[in-house]
């Protein structure tokens, strides 16, 4: 009788899996059309002005292409784009780690004015950020008589670029952290304190390893966006050639100069930034989604 009964249940089991699974599947002609619809989307508005930028790179042959990057004035760009990404993504990764921190592990009076401050930089216009700066620096800005009186120059100087690059990359890091370290909780910190670790011991040996794929991913996001950036930087630079443009203020003098070949070679190098950026995106998800699996209970 028992066996009976177990056989029923199993029956009604699998009629309502099939009936549920009848209910949500489309007809094939409405999978397809939204795929095309999608696969469309991201072929001519992703995929082809992509290709587009490597088909004017080397549209010229392979010496022009190599003798536009060469060139002094690129040179110094890609410099002063590393230089400006190489100190403004160490500071968001200090600041994104002791945000994320402080908002999940503290309760305290002004969490939501920081966690309103960290996303800031999303709502205000590239732009705006750039103008702020001349406001508070330039010559005629609020501290500008001081920084002139000391020697001190900010805008049009490598030190404005970075601020602006600091401030329109300044949350990625941030926003990567603060989910995850709320979704985790502090109970294996808590419990690492019971047993006499400190706070540097607790950091390095329980809260970094539990956070270092998405803080990877922030940094990489905020790299991509230090180098790419040009709203910001454009207004605080000064288009000073040599001096203080960067890789994508320089595709756009070039372009204005009608150096069409130098501009998309150029172009083409911000281009392999980015497709590299997405490849080691890609990495972290899979090595994160590995180590989510190797932790879950066989």
């Amino acid at each position: 009788m028992a066996a009976l009964v177990s056989h029923l249940y199993a029956q009604h089991d699998r009629a309502a899996l099939l009936e549920g699974r009848q209910a949500t599947r489309e007809p094939r002609w409405i999978k397809w059309s939204i795929l095309t619809v999608a696969l469309g989307f991201f072929g001519v508005f992703l995929l082809l002005p992509l290709a587009v930028v490597f088909v004017g790179a080397l549209a010229k042959g392979g010496q022009v292409y190599l003798d536009s990057l060469r060139d002094p004035d690129t040179l110094s760009a890609i410099w002063l784009t590393l230089i400006a990404a190489a100190i403004a993504v160490p500071l968001n990764l200090v600041f994104g780690i002791a945000a994320a921190w402080a908002i999940a592990r503290f309760e305290f009076h002004g969490k939501q004015l920081l966690l309103t401050l960290i996303d800031l930089p999303f709502s205000v216009s590239p732009v705006v950020a750039g103008l702020s700066f001349v406001l508070l620096f330039g010559s005629h800005g609020w501290f500008g008589a001081w920084l002139a009186a000391h020697d001190i120059k900010i805008i049009f100087a490598v030190p404005g670029i970075v601020l602006a690059t600091v401030f329109v990359t300044v949350s990625f890091v941030a926003r990567e952290l603060i989910p995850l370290m709320q979704a985790q909780g502090r109970e294996e910190e808590e419990a690492a304190v019971v047993l006499g670790a400190r706070g540097w011991q607790v950091f390095w040996h329980v809260t970094l390893p539990n956070i270092r794929w998405a803080l990877l991913y922030g940094v990489m996001i905020s790299n991509a966006r230090a180098m790419g950036e040009f709203g910001a930087v454009s207004v605080v630079s000064g288009h000073i050639r040599g001096q203080t443009d960067t890789l994508p203020l320089q595709v756009e003098v070039l372009y204005n100069d009608y150096n069409f070949a130098a501009a998309f070679s150029v172009a083409s190098l911000l281009a392999l930034l980015a497709l590299l950026t997405l490849a080691l995106k890609s990495w972290v998800e899979w090595r994160s989604g590995r180590a989510l699996q190797a932790q879950e209970p066989v």
